[in-house]
């Protein structure tokens, strides 16, 4: 496996996640949360860029998507109910094992491997949707990483990039609020220093010769949990890129 981007100690917590994944009552209740907002904002920007009606029950048949560091495969079911064929990949196998054990149980489709973003690169593989959600905040390398990402991208599509900010309050917010003292989320969850600045993105994406076409911040209400888009990108937000044809 090409572990350039993978770091141990990453791997070592999300493996000891197991099968918290699926319940959204437990520690990864965010998830589930956050998960249906970014769903629609997903969803809204494809049938946008591939001129897609967006009431349809299945308006992503015939895309493609990859879902970069899937997890228990919560936004790859999301997707797979839209209509996309979905290959999963996460490089913590105990991870891949239980969500291709859920998704067998609800009879969706899903292609998940245990295997890297720059292993499908070498793989000469290609998607109309790379998905890259609350990943890159994890990596050991950004760059060779986000070039892997933009590598997979098929001609005329599109990449979703979601994280968190490297400002104080995101550190106040996203790690003393929601791991300290809310414990929303696992104590070290996240770590500061790899936080990841969106002019640090674009250009990683610049580089790649892709232009950000759509960019929002994320905030949820502490008081009925729930989550928002927002102006606002000093903690959690998301960014969506296309080629530059130009």
């Amino acid at each position: 496996m090409n572990t350039n981007s993978v770091d141990p100690a990453e791997v070592t917590y999300y493996e000891k996640l197991g099968n918290m994944w699926w319940d959204e009552t437990g520690i990864l209740w965010p998830l589930h949360k956050l998960n249906a907002l970014r769903t629609d904002y997903i969803k809204s920007a494809i049938c946008e860029h591939f001129q897609r009606q967006i009431d349809d029950a299945q308006p992503l048949t015939g895309l493609s998507v990859l879902d970069i560091g899937c997890g228990g495969g919560i936004l790859s079911e999301s997707m797979a109910r839209l209509g996309a064929t979905v290959t999963g990949i996460d490089v913590t196998e105990k991870n891949i094992n239980v969500a291709r054990q859920h998704s067998q149980e609800h009879h969706l489709s899903i292609n998940y491997q245990t295997i890297t973003a720059e292993e499908l690169v070498e793989q000469q593989h290609q998607y109309d949707v790379v998905l890259n959600m609350e990943v890159v905040e994890h990596v050991a390398e950004l760059d060779g990483f986000m070039h892997a990402c933009c590598e997979l991208i098929a001609d005329n599509g599109m990449l979703f990039v979601a994280t968190i900010n490297r400002t104080f309050r995101a550190w106040l917010f996203a790690i003393i609020g929601a791991e300290y003292i809310l414990r929303w989320l696992p104590k070290g969850t996240h770590q500061w220093r790899k936080f990841v600045t969106p002019n640090e993105l674009d250009q990683c994406l610049s580089s790649a010769q892709l232009i950000v076409t759509k960019r929002t911040g994320v905030k949820i209400n502490p008081f009925n949990r729930r989550f928002h888009l927002c102006k606002s990108l000093l903690v959690n937000y998301m960014i969506v890129a296309t080629q530059n044809k130009h």
